[in-house]
This record gives structure tokens, sequence and C-alpha cells, in this order.
């Protein structure tokens, strides 16, 4: 399998949560230095303490997002060890983040990098909270709608593949919602896309059966790479 990740994003999204968490402790120490030194100011300083704690979150979250390992990455990169090198797997793509390119058609992978228990019944997304998760709850990325929001990246990507294929050709598409934390547990009813966690995820890939014609793979594997003009190939 080829891997084709957007290291610059990456680099630059890292460099933006250590400036954020930096610039947020400066800011703090500051407020505390400007109620020391001048104590008439204190309506400034709380002003100042109030967004140094707010820059300092955002750091804090863009460090759990982009900075703390295993990234989603990571662990789609060793859960899809061993697949053919016509498996390409783009990290990072301005029209998903996660997709992988097989002989069979193009699968969305969204991913969930979230601790805790996690439900879906009845159409309806449910996490429990503990104490720990509560208390990150304000730094750490929301569990949202990850199957609605797999569809989207499907609808947009069809539409952008369809460009460069002839009319009425059929793209093969299809996604797939990766729990990729290694303490989430899952317990799912039904749910429109399939749900797995990385230990399941080889078991749903497309294996071989009726195959792209080698003409419109090639054209499918063109119009991915333009996605990642900056790119490190794996």
């Amino acid at each position: 399998m080829k891997i084709i990740a957007n290291q610059l994003a990456l680099r630059r999204r890292a460099r933006l949560s250590h400036t954020a968490s930096l610039g947020g402790l400066l800011i703090l120490l500051a407020s505390v230095a400007l109620s020391m030194w001048k104590p008439e100011l204190s309506t400034l300083s709380t002003v100042i303490l109030f967004i140094g704690g707010a820059t300092s979150m955002v750091g804090i979250y863009f460090a759990n997002r982009w900075v703390k390992r295993p990234r989603p990455e990571d662990v789609l990169n060793q859960a899809l060890k061993g697949l053919s090198d016509q498996h390409r797997l783009y990290h990072y793509t301005r029209l998903g983040e996660h997709l992988l390119l097989t002989p069979n058609g193009v699968v969305v992978l969204e991913t969930v990098n979230l601790e805790g228990r996690f439900t879906y019944q009845d159409g309806r997304w449910r996490q429990k909270l503990n104490l720990g998760r509560a208390l990150r709850y304000i730094v750490e990325e929301k569990l949202g709608n990850p199957a609605a929001q797999a569809q989207q990246q499907i609808d947009n990507l069809a539409a952008y593949l369809q460009e460069g294929l002839p009319p009425g050709t059929k793209i093969p598409l299809q996604a797939l919602v990766v729990f990729t934390h290694p303490l989430a547990e899952i317990k799912v009813d039904k749910s429109p896309i399939p749900v797995v966690q990385p230990d399941k995820l080889l078991k749903k890939v497309p294996h071989p059966g009726v195959k792209l014609p080698a003409e419109t793979y090639q054209i499918l594997r063109q119009r991915l790479d333009a996605l990642l003009p900056e790119r490190v190939t794996i």
C-alpha cells in the first residue's frame, strides 16, 4: 500500500498549536504581572486573563487534534498494512481527511479519535461522559454525526472525481466510520454507514471482485493525487 500524506499541513497545524499554547501562557503571565504592578487596572488585567485562557485552550485543542499520538493516520496506516500497491491511502486532502483508492473504487474513512463509550441507536449518536472526559470536553473535538459527515464527503468527492471521467462512468464510492482511539467502546445498531474499530477495518475494505477498468483507475489516481499537490509518499 502506498501512503500519501500532506506533511506540510500537519507541520503547519502542529506549529499553530504550539504557538497558541505558548502565546496563551505568556498572556496569562502578563495579566498576573499587570494586576500586581497596576492594581487599579484590574478590569484590563481580567480581560487579558480571559484572552490568555481562551488562547491556551485553543492551543490545547489543536495539540490534541494534531500533535498527540497516535494520530488517526498512524492508526489507519497500521490497520491497513499489507494491502497491495494498488491501494493508495491519502491523508488530509481538501475533500476528505482520509481517502483510500482501491482496485475496486474509493473509500472515505471518517475517523473519530475520542475516548469513551459511544452508541448509535434510532438514528442518534450518544456518548457516555466520565469525569475525565467531562473535564476535557471543551478542549477535545466533538463527536457530532460522523455518518452524516462521511456521507457529505462522498457527495463532494463524487462531484470532483466525475469531472475527470467520461460521461456515464460510475465510480464505486463507499464510506466507513473508524473509531481510532484505543480506549473507545462502540455499540452500533443499524448505522447507515458501517462503523468499525481498527482491528476490523481490513475486513471492510473491498476485496478483489469487479475491478475498475485500468483507464478509470488511473484517472481516479491522478484526480486524488491532485488533491495533495504538496505531499510525501511512503
